[in-house]
């Protein structure tokens, strides 16, 4: 909102001038619309990741290191809060989609890294949220606005306005994927989950009964975000037009997982904000919340089906508090009846609450009987000689093999689940 000064809107900037001569004494400073909207807020700890070595690297290989410019170029010309939505919903969408083609073999390459590579769109989506974050606009903006536009710019670069459903001839699947994260670990670390997103996104499968299309989008690893209903929002409106969901995310060392049991708790382990939370996953309508959730994947397909060089696992392991006690135990077939949630198979951190999330939406939204699951794919590894974060490169054949070779495999798996449902 801006104030006005009727007497100083008629005279005019010269105006005031001369009523300051005239009076001989200062009025007190007009803040300026473009004061009023100047962003205060310092960098989060996300992006001020962006000035290390590494993320600078990967940004100007890739040849994403143009985007963040051109980003805050368009923003400089906004002359009102409609035209800077479209400026950053038209950014967000490019940059999303200029990094499906790059991971699908179209356009050119851009840079020396790998097609496949997914961490070029987590820095790049850093930069630009670091621009708007800095922008001073030349017209009022508030903080709520403010924050709708970095939802927008989130929303429109991760897919998420990107979903297409085809025909009913053409089964519809959609999966989700993970930015990297344990960043401050290793920040050359990327996520083959978010690599699988970029490279299944609008490709179509063969099954038996004709083809499926993948659709795919990717979620931040910031617990605020989910607590604030980012899956629900996302998923919500999707979910009764699918004929399979499954929610991917980076897990154990050499080996896939089917996760057949999700756990309403936060274990509390750091996020890419650094922000830790213990509890209850926190849920609309918590009174009729469960403590598990389940699979409906068809895990027994998956877990037999020769996809690729990873083994499949049917993983019925939870960590509980047993009805009447008051000590965690795990248990390795899955919750005993009343007992409280302290591990899903998928563990306590966002992968767990990410399939937690999708499969309770699926249930409250009366689609007990849609396929629909959390899917762990091995760790992706740097290769020989490669592995010292401190000392290592960027990438690495050995590291861009094991990203293919999971990926690929991720489609044959998507593939079998697909051909699995009726």
């Amino acid at each position: 909102m801006t104030h006005q000064f009727p007497a100083i809107t008629r005279l005019g900037l010269g105006g005031v001038a001369l009523l300051l001569v005239l009076a001989g004494s200062a009025l007190p400073a007009v803040a300026s619309p473009a004061d009023t909207a100047r962003s205060t807020a310092p960098p989060t700890v996300e992006e001020q990741r962006l000035d290390r070595a590494v993320p600078q690297e990967i940004l100007r290989r890739s040849g994403f290191d143009a985007l963040a410019p051109r980003f805050a170029h368009a923003l400089a010309g906004a002359r009102g809060y409609a035209q800077a939505e479209r400026v950053v919903n038209r950014h967000g969408s490019a940059l999303w989609r200029r990094a499906v083609d790059r991971a699908q073999g179209r356009g050119p390459a851009t840079g020396d890294l790998s097609r496949g590579d997914d961490r070029p769109l987590y820095w790049a989506r850093l930069a630009l949220s670091r621009e708007l974050r800095s922008w001073t606009p030349g017209f009022a903006l508030d903080d709520q606005r403010r924050k709708a536009l970095h939802t927008t710019l989130e929303t429109s670069s991760r897919g998420q306005q990107d979903i297409r459903h085809p025909g009913r001839q053409v089964k519809r699947v959609l999966v989700t994927g993970f930015d990297p994260f344990t960043l401050d670990r290793d920040v050359r670390i990327g996520n083959p989950s978010g690599a699988s997103a970029l490279a299944l996104d609008g490709t179509l499968v063969r099954t038996a009964e004709g083809p499926a299309r993948i659709e795919a989008v990717v979620f931040p690893v910031r617990w605020t975000d989910f607590a604030e209903g980012a899956v629900e929002r996302a998923l919500a409106r999707h979910l009764p037009h699918l004929d399979l969901f499954t929610t991917i995310s980076q897990g154990r060392q050499g080996r896939f997982d089917v996760e057949r049991t999700n756990g309403a708790w936060r274990g509390g382990f750091p996020d890419n904000e650094n922000l830790a939370h213990t509890g209850t996953v926190p849920v609309t309508d918590p009174a009729s919340q469960p403590q598990w959730t389940s699979t409906t994947l068809p895990y027994r397909q998956l877990t037999e089906a020769g996809t690729g060089r990873f083994p499949v696992y049917d993983n019925t392991q939870v960590t509980e508090i047993p009805a009447g006690a008051t000590q965690p135990v795990t248990r390795p077939d899955g919750p005993t009846p009343g007992s409280t949630a302290r591990a899903g198979g998928g563990g306590d951190y966002l992968s767990n609450e990410i399939a937690y999330r999708a499969t309770l939406l699926r249930d409250r939204m009366g689609l007990s009987e849609l396929p629909g699951g959390h899917l762990h794919t091995p760790v992706l590894q740097f290769g020989t000689g490669n592995e010292n974060p401190a000392t290592g490169e960027v990438t690495d054949p050995g590291f861009e093999r094991n990203r293919s070779d999971i990926v690929s495999q991720v489609r044959a798996l998507v593939q079998t689940a697909v051909s699995a449902t009726r």
